[in-house]
């Protein structure tokens, strides 16, 4: 197949690349060529700009087409315009378009509206993903909609979940939100990857939450420590007291959810994408990959993500003091 890329070199862009070469297909990515342009000697490069110069593309044919970084549906609409005859189009949203996770959201599930017109995704994300999703069904009624949770492993740019494994190979006490029982959820950005090529390959069409099933918390932060090979001692602090010391949720400590509005959003079922062909790989696969890329320094030195370690003391010093 010809398949062609919107992006491709940052992380779930970059591995679907990796994944339609490594399956015999020619792979044609556009960009702007800011983010790694060396990547991909194989693959064809176009240059541009979804948002005002998409001359490169203009009705150009292709088997296939990935898109990934679509996230405001003019620009969307304005790519597949300017396209010529596509076969099959993948579009990937997101977990966050539905309207409401206090419960785990199925792929039926309500999605989020937006109160007033904008374009800033970085406010309104799941809300213009939800947009964006009914511009391309227009375009692509056969189109394949993967809404994925948290997308982790090498090359991931946000550390939201490299946190974790980076932190249980520094060793010593390491501080994890309570309950232990609390579900997580993530997805191998690779596993996401083989089963976007894969749709491609069979017309696969549909809406599918792309999560790998959930695991109690204690199970993540107990796999990272033993791939870590670390001594390391995991201190279980309770939420309440994490906000009080204003630790924040999600971003500053991944994988911790403390709002009651978002205590479905890491207990979604996958068994519709499970039956759709994603064949997520062992946890302890992507804990130690993820491990052997920020060893060979690939990973970036500071990330969006992550509790800072002096931080993360004077937290665990005022719990144990407080037992």
């Amino acid at each position: 197949m010809h398949i062609l890329v919107l992006g491709g070199t940052q992380f779930l862009g970059r591995h679907a690349v990796d994944a339609a070469l490594a399956r015999g297909h020619e792979v044609t990515m556009f960009n702007r060529g800011q983010t790694r342009p060396e990547l991909f000697p194989d693959a064809r490069k176009l240059r541009g700009d979804r948002d005002g110069n998409l001359d490169a593309v203009r009705g150009r044919a292709f088997d296939a087409v990935v898109d990934t970084s679509g996230y405001v549906p003019r620009i969307v609409r304005e790519t597949i315009d300017a396209l010529g005859d596509v076969g099959h189009y993948t579009f990937v949203s997101s977990i966050s378009v539905y309207a409401d996770v206090s419960t785990p959201p199925t792929e039926s599930s309500p999605v989020a509206e937006l109160e007033e017109p904008t374009e800033e995704w970085r406010e309104a994300y799941g809300e213009l993903k939800a947009d964006c999703e009914d511009v391309v069904r227009e375009r692509f009624p056969g189109a394949f909609i993967p809404r994925p949770g948290l997308i982790v492993g090498p090359w991931d740019p946000t550390g939201r979940f490299t946190y974790w494994p980076e932190r249980f190979a520094d060793g010593g006490r390491v501080l994890a939100p309570a309950p232990p029982e609390a579900d997580a959820q993530v997805i191998d950005v690779r596993d996401l990857a083989d089963w976007i090529v894969r749709a491609a390959e069979r017309g696969l069409a549909g809406t599918f939450n792309a999560v790998d099933r959930a695991v109690p918390r204690s199970t993540l932060v107990e796999t990272c420590a033993r791939v870590a090979g670390v001594d390391s001692e995991v201190v279980w602090v309770d939420g309440a007291f994490l906000a009080e010391h204003e630790v924040g949720e999600w971003m500053e400590l991944p994988l911790w959810l403390n709002d009651p509005a978002y205590a479905g959003m890491l207990s979604v079922d996958p068994s519709p994408a499970f039956a759709a062909g994603l064949e997520p790989r062992p946890l302890e696969e992507t804990v130690r990959d993820t491990l052997a890329w920020i060893a060979a320094g690939d990973a970036p030195a500071e990330t969006p993500a992550g509790l800072d370690r002096a931080k993360e003391q004077v937290v665990l010093d005022a719990w144990l003091s407080k037992r």
